[in-house]
């Protein structure tokens, strides 16, 4: 077999779908990509078992024919190159693979390409389209809420809750939560089904640079995203997601407006002073102000500062994890902020003070630490 391609744009797609590969495999077959050639399209693949992402790209070629290549090694040459035409040379008996460039000629030993995995094929899935946009932003607002706890594991990935209406997406770890619901686009029965966070994370990266829709089939146990020329098939979290609405204070009376620049280096000075196993950072508000402080008793160390704010409600003292509430603000766009309070010990609400987009709606929980007094 023989094809011509050009380096970078080989390289550039090698990048893409090499983010599913993992550094350990039980296989040593996926510790290459799958090169499926079709006369002038080269499909390449890449999976861990449980995510299999494939990519096609033009290729000079009249052959049919697959073959594995290892993938560190393919990528480390490609790197050195600048943008160039290459030649690969496949034998059809060893599949040992040659590159040839105008600067010379590489040689690495392939595989049998039919050894590798072959990618699930969803039966009987259901479908819903959205921009690449509005998964791009329902990711990006809400996988960092998401959980690392094996023990775990419906908390460590995002909830997709499809509906005639809209559409939410919620990630939590029990200390913090996310939801992200859009009204601008609806399936056509309700579903919902868990995806687990690498898949997510790495269809992040890619839909930021990508204009267009984005297809999404599901069944019971997988699902598959279709992008641009980008394929992505993983498997779901089997489990029952918690009931996230149940934590979600209704009646919040005490409410916050706040410039979220102000608060977000506030706490950032703040919490450098704050005890290193709670991160906890306290904030006491009334009236038209906010105090922030921290302390470490153990090394005696304290920080207060005062902030102006917009305040409605009863004189209010709670407790945060810093770092939860660092992320969350991180993570909101909006100049102002809205911080919404029932009770010292129950969560807190941060929402944009208005919609970043329209058709947009997030909310943001945080659970309180416990003030000691």
């Amino acid at each position: 077999m023989k094809f011509l391609v050009s380096s970078t744009t080989l390289l550039k797609k090698l990048q893409a779908v090499g983010g599913v590969l993992n550094s350990s495999n039980t296989m040593p077959i996926l510790d290459n990509f799958l090169f499926e050639i079709k006369e002038t399209e080269l499909i390449i693949s890449a999976s861990d078992l449980e995510t299999t992402m494939t990519s096609k790209l033009e290729i000079a070629s009249n052959e049919t024919g697959v073959v594995a290549i290892p993938a560190k090694l393919l990528m480390d040459i490609l790197k050195t190159f600048p943008d160039h035409p290459l030649t690969f040379l496949i034998d059809d008996d060893n599949f040992g693979v040659e590159i040839v460039s105008d600067y010379g000629k590489y040689k690495l030993s392939g595989f049998n390409g039919e050894e590798f995995p072959r990618t699930p094929v969803l039966e009987a899935p259901a479908t819903v389209t959205m921009s690449a946009h509005i998964l791009f932003r329902a990711i990006n607002k809400t996988i960092f809420a998401s959980g690392n706890d094996d023990l775990r594991p419906v908390m460590s990935g995002m909830f997709f809750q499809l509906d005639t209406k809209n559409i939410t997406f919620v990630a939590t770890d029990a200390h913090k939560l996310v939801r992200y619901r859009r009204t601008d686009v609806s399936a056509d029965s309700p579903a919902s089904f868990i995806a687990p966070k690498k898949p997510l994370v790495l269809m992040k990266n890619l839909l930021n640079s990508i204009e267009g829709n984005i297809k999404i089939e599901y069944n019971e146990s997988n699902a598959q995203f279709e992008f641009d020329d980008f394929k992505l098939v993983c498997r779901l979290v089997d489990g029952k997601y918690p009931n996230y609405e149940a934590v979600i204070p209704n009646e919040n009376p005490n409410r916050m407006t706040i410039d979220r620049k102000s608060l977000l280096n506030s706490i950032k000075r703040v919490s450098i002073f704050a005890n290193k196993t709670t991160h906890q950072v306290r904030l006491k508000i009334d009236s038209n102000k906010l105090i922030l402080s921290a302390e470490d008793l153990d090394f005696s160390n304290e920080a207060n500062e005062r902030l102006s704010c917009s305040y409605v409600g009863e004189p209010m003292e709670i407790g945060f994890n810093s770092r939860f509430m660092l992320e969350m603000l991180n993570n909101i766009d909006t100049e102002t902020v809205v911080l919404e309070l029932s009770a010292p010990n129950r969560a807190g609400i941060l929402l944009p003070e208005s919609p970043e987009e329209e058709g947009e709606d997030i909310l943001m929980l945080v659970m309180p630490v416990m003030l000691n007094h």
